[in-house]
């Protein structure tokens, strides 16, 4: 029972709560409304104006609110109209017309693009081998033209010509040592130079270097080997025929001439090959048994200097009476060389090629042996 009692006090002051937060939100409201209320009888007042303060005439007050509402109705279109009228005037009257004025364009001609002269071939100056192996190419074609350098048929760099048309290419890298052809080609590859150099790089280094310029003509040293080693000049087979021919074999520097003296009687000359190889064949008429002979073989340079000299003395054994010699093939050979040397003419190849029983002629192979006939 006591509980009960506790809860029923608990819930009448609850409700009590409430109700007095109503009764002063009411308060608050009527409050609210009744400032309200007088603050717009105030503003009220002091918007009508007092009937004794109202002196002007109604009907002079409506007929200027008509005015003001037209004027106020057409405004923009009166502005407007104005305005083209204040234009019309300054363009009629005001403005000065501007005087006529001509542009002269000046004739500027068209830009002339200069054909490359095709008539005139790329060419050779210097070509050196330097001391460290590198080798310096100088040459000449048209100002302001782009030349390709191509060395054993592949282009290696493109130089750039001056205003005198000339050119320098010099690699930083050095020649590995062996053979070299060395051409030029302009900026469309049908104009190649006429020319081409020969360059030969000693494993001994420059000293023994041979630089040769190859024309229609001939061929000019460019740079002639200025020492030579032991070798560079050798004499390998020196062979006697019963038909009174003559045939020396040996090495000496590519692309150079050797020459043949018997007893200091000169016999002919042959030009060395790529591989260092020369074959040499003259007609000596008949030497005599037991009779002493010197055989010289020269090197000389592309202006026919002697450079080297190889000197073979001999005493003429007796003949065997074999028609037949031999020969051992080495690289760069071909049959037309061997004939010539050994049987005077080179047309004659095909004698040698039947007796060894060989069916193409163009494919011999280095150390083949071949068995030359020899006729008188």
């Amino acid at each position: 029972m006591a509980k009960n009692d506790t809860n029923s006090k608990k819930k009448q002051s609850t409700d009590s709560m409430i109700d007095d937060a109503i009764a002063k939100q009411n308060a608050w409201l009527k409050n609210r409304r009744a400032f309200t209320r007088g603050f717009l009888k105030k503003i009220d007042k002091f918007a009508c104006k007092k009937p004794e303060n109202q002196s002007v005439d109604k009907d002079a007050i409506e007929r200027a609110r008509e005015r003001r509402g037209t004027i106020g109705a057409y405004w923009f279109p009166i502005l407007c109209a104005l305005v083209v009228i204040f234009i019309a005037i300054w363009v009629a009257f005001i403005r000065t017309p501007a005087p006529h004025r001509v542009l002269i364009v000046p004739n500027i001609p068209e830009p002339v693009v200069k054909a490359i002269d095709t008539t005139t071939a790329p060419s050779f100056d210097i070509v050196r081998i330097e001391k460290n192996g590198n080798v310096v190419i100088a040459g000449r074609w048209a100002p302001h033209q782009n030349i390709s350098i191509v060395i054993n048929g592949k282009i290696v760099a493109t130089e750039r010509t001056d205003s005198a048309g000339e050119f320098v290419y010099a690699p930083t890298k050095a020649f590995a040592a062996g053979n070299y052809t060395i051409s030029l080609m302009g900026a469309e590859p049908t104009i190649k130079s006429e020319d081409k150099v020969f360059v030969y790089v000693s494993e001994a280094g420059a000293e023994n270097s041979v630089s040769l310029l190859m024309t229609r003509d001939g061929s000019t040293l460019l740079q002639a080997p200025s020492m030579l080693r032991d070798g560079d000049l050798s004499v390998s087979k020196i062979d006697y025929l019963d038909n009174g021919r003559i045939v020396v074999t040996g090495d000496a520097l590519p692309r150079l001439r050797v020459s043949l003296s018997l007893n200091d009687k000169y016999m002919g000359f042959a030009r060395v090959s790529d591989h260092h190889h020369f074959g040499l064949g003259a007609d000596v008429g008949e030497l005599e048994s037991g009779k002493e002979y010197s055989l010289t073989v020269r090197m000389h340079d592309g202006d026919g200097r002697t450079i080297a000299n190889v000197t073979h003395d001999f005493v003429m054994p007796e003949m065997t009476g074999d028609d037949d010699t031999f020969y051992t093939v080495r690289r760069g050979d071909c049959l037309w060389i061997i004939a010539r040397n050994f049987m005077r003419r080179g047309i004659l190849f095909s004698i040698i090629a039947e007796r060894n029983n060989i069916e193409n002629p163009d494919l011999i192979y280095p150390k083949q042996l071949l068995q030359i006939p020899v006729e008188k």
